[in-house]
């Protein structure tokens, strides 16, 4: 009889258990602050290119560059590096700027390095299989004015369960030619984190 009893209180257990693992997952907004690790997250993507969609400098420097030159820049994406001890997709807010950008009506964007290849392969094939009329030309890429290039830096520190995680993130606007930095924004994020001891 002890038996059968142990025996039903684990199955119970075993389906308390089992019931309390289901994945529940609710919707929210894209624009919703979640931390959950304290890593970075899509949070700080979007502060970050929401600070450099909104840097005035940016702005006049395109316009300066235009008036001197006679004709909007052509800008390309060049290598965001990533020096922090984390892994991080710089193109959520690279792309956001290059939308903002490109949506103004200041500048021309041209393929980055690995869309570049791509395309060339594209206009190769094209060479051997496409009709006379509808083959694109090779050698005729627009030349970029403009790279922006940029890094992503951290710095952690750590006691116990605490931690403080600084980032900066530097973004720049360089002339190709002049080598000359056009544009330089940063923006800075500080994260506390705590983690709690497992309590049962």
């Amino acid at each position: 009889m002890k038996r059968c009893h142990l025996l039903s209180t684990l199955a119970l257990v075993a389906v308390v258990a089992l019931s309390g693992c289901k994945t529940k997952v609710t919707r929210v907004g894209s624009e919703t602050d979640i931390d959950l690790s304290g890593r970075w997250n899509d949070s700080d993507s979007r502060r970050v290119s929401e600070k450099m969609i909104a840097s005035p400098a940016l702005y006049d420097r395109i316009d300066e560059y235009t008036a001197k030159n006679g004709k909007k820049p052509v800008v390309i994406v060049g290598m965001i590096r990533n020096l922090s001890s984390e892994h991080i997709q710089t193109e959520t807010f690279t792309t956001d700027l290059e939308r903002a950008l490109i949506n103004s009506g200041r500048v021309t964007f041209v393929a980055a390095d690995k869309q570049r290849a791509a395309l060339r392969e594209e206009r190769k094939q094209q060479q051997t299989w496409s009709t006379t009329e509808t083959a694109k030309r090779l050698a005729a890429e627009t030349g970029a004015d403009l790279m922006l290039q940029g890094s992503i830096k951290t710095i952690t520190d750590q006691e116990g369960k605490k931690s403080v995680i600084f980032y900066q993130i530097d973004l720049e606007l360089i002339d190709l030619e002049t080598t000359e930095k056009v544009w330089i924004e940063s923006e800075k994020i500080k994260k506390y984190v705590k983690k709690n001891s497992f309590s049962f």
